[in-house]
């Protein structure tokens, strides 16, 4: 019998896992459980796009929230031309992409959201990258709108193309 639920951080605006058992808290479900096993938790209802009778709307399709983390590779031409890593950005749309391609290809075919993480928090120019990329559930209307559009489409564990949007360049994984 598992001791896992679900809680509701109040200062993060974010669903987390808490086991009772233990008094250990984390961000990302916890393993050696199913999808079933997660929804069937108490307090499941704080992950949104479950299946319960509050979850909105006509029966099933898309999810109400996602869950993704990303990679920002941002240009001169970003919003904001700036980040954690460097104070002044001077590297075209081209080039922005030419280096998010290349972690894209680092990354192959199917990598694991850890892979990923590791990636986005050495690379990503987002302040996300402390927490490898997360950037924790949303829903329509709160992202961009190319990359709200590229984060629902994606299934859970999928990885999307390059996405362009005013704060520069983007690879998104679905991780919810």
């Amino acid at each position: 019998m598992s001791s896992w639920e679900v809680r509701f951080s109040n200062s993060r605006q974010l669903p987390y896992f808490y086991n009772a058992g233990t008094g250990e808290s984390v961000w990302e479900a916890p393993a050696g459980l199913s999808n079933e096993q997660i929804k069937a938790l108490p307090g499941a209802h704080h992950l949104g796009g479950g299946g319960g009778a509050s979850s909105g709307g006509g029966g099933g399709g898309a999810p109400s929230k996602v869950r993704a983390s990303h990679l920002l590779i941002k240009h001169r031409d970003s919003r904001r031309p700036s980040s954690w890593k460097e104070t002044n950005i001077t590297r075209s749309p081209q080039e922005a992409e030419s280096i998010l391609r290349e972690h894209m290809n680092a990354l192959g075919s199917n990598p694991t959201t850890e892979q990923f993480g590791q990636l986005a928090s050495i690379h990503s120019d987002c302040s996300s990258a402390q927490k490898g990329g997360d950037l924790g559930f949303f829903s329509r209307g709160q992202m961009q709108k190319p990359f709200e559009d590229a984060a629902f489409g994606l299934p859970v564990g999928g990885l999307s193309g390059v996405v362009q949007t005013d704060s520069g360049t983007h690879v998104i994984m679905r991780t919810g």
